[in-house]
């Protein structure tokens, strides 16, 4: 027997869909010679057979929708409204130029509080008011200005420790009026008038500075010897009130 010669023992395979009855759908038969088509439920559908259609949507996507415009009259009551304010805005800005051309003529500077930043109380502006070639100076009054401030915050504390010690309060109430009338004397009577002087070059403003800048240094140096001529006792912590208390507390 050749290797090519079937196999007598094996299952005959049986194409179903040879027959093109057969093709013609899954439900067809052939009885007495004549053709006719069954239709199982339990076959897959052909691809022949269609789907039922889907239920129309509740609404038409694609459909405009109608929008009330305003009418012409409100439209132009509108626009007479805004020509109004338009108007009325042109107005104040020419009325508000008016008024700084006024102050700019009558040499008044408006000045917004800008200084400390924290807690604005005045205006301070050296690096974009001061010319480049008075900036030291002005720099220099400042932290004279601040340390007048220190000095006169370290008698309050020197002072209140005296009272504590049994100095007496009239001492600390006589300290709390240095400070109070220091610090803004300081500032209002000799360092402004320096900034408007440097920031102007105003000669009045510069005389009104070295006048009571003098007087400041001569304050100064009586708070730092604080003889018991003036001022009462030890409300100034300066030279002779530290020698009196340093030879007291060595004696004892």
């Amino acid at each position: 027997m050749s290797r090519f010669d079937a196999n007598p023992f094996a299952e005959e395979e049986v194409n179903p869909f040879s027959d093109p009855a057969v093709r013609k759908g899954s439900g067809q038969s052939n009885y007495g010679g004549g053709a006719f088509y069954t239709t199982n439920p339990g076959s897959v559908p052909s691809a022949t057979s269609r789907l039922s259609p889907l239920p129309p949507e509740p609404y038409d996507r694609g459909a405009t929708v109608d929008i009330p415009l305003d009418s012409a009259k409100d439209l132009k009551a509108r626009e007479k409204e805004l020509k109004a304010k338009e108007a009325e805005l042109n107005k104040r800005e020419q009325e508000l130029r008016r008024k700084e051309d006024a102050i700019a003529r009558a040499g008044i500077v408006i000045e917004d509080k800008n200084w400390p930043p924290y807690f604005p109380i005045i205006h301070h502006d050296i690096a974009n008011e001061i010319p480049v070639h008075l900036q030291k100076i002005q720099y220099v009054a400042f932290t004279t200005l601040l340390g007048l401030v220190l000095c006169l915050t370290w008698n309050v504390l020197a002072v209140t420790t005296a009272w504590i010690k049994g100095e007496g309060p009239t001492i600390w109430f006589l300290a709390i009026i240095y400070f109070i009338s220091g610090v803004p004397g300081g500032y209002v009577m000799w360092y402004r008038p320096l900034y408007r002087a440097m920031r102007t070059d105003s000669a009045l403003k510069f005389g009104w500075f070295f006048l009571f800048y003098l007087l400041h240094i001569g304050f100064c140096i009586f708070a730092s010897v604080a003889p018991p001529i003036i001022f009462k006792g030890k409300s100034l912590a300066g030279i002779l009130p530290a020698i009196d208390l340093i030879g007291h507390n060595a004696l004892r």
